[in-house]
């Protein structure tokens, strides 16, 4: 998943699903998630340079240069927005924040035999 808005004319954008198809030192090639299967070309992401907030009680600055993806195997709803899935699993621990969020997560399968809650 993209942990950055890289370029969203081309839908690289916070949240996005990508499949890694090749990995080189400072970059890599992926495929849009949602696109796998039309033929897309890939797309080559680059490693970004990150700094840590300040919001860390440290006395410094913390500096790296990193690829901008977290593996993912599950997603928030407001990540999700914006998004279709064939599958949709939704585990509700504790109620939603508003109603808007449940309309979101039904929302974002395709068809309704495909949720599970």
């Amino acid at each position: 998943m993209l942990l950055r808005n890289l370029d969203p004319k081309i839908r690289l954008c916070n949240g996005t699903r990508l499949v890694v198809t090749e990995l080189r030192r400072n970059n890599f090639k992926a495929r849009l998630l949602a696109d796998a299967g039309e033929g897309q070309d890939d797309i080559v992401i680059p490693r970004i340079p990150l700094s840590s907030s300040g919001d860390d009680d440290l006395p410094f600055t913390m500096r790296r240069v990193q690829f901008p993806v977290r593996l993912s195997f599950a997603m928030t709803i407001n990540k999700s927005q914006g998004q279709t899935f064939d599958r949709v699993g939704l585990f509700l621990p504790s109620p939603v924040f508003t109603h808007g969020q449940l309309y979101v997560a039904f929302s974002r399968v395709r068809d309704s035999e495909s949720i599970k809650v």
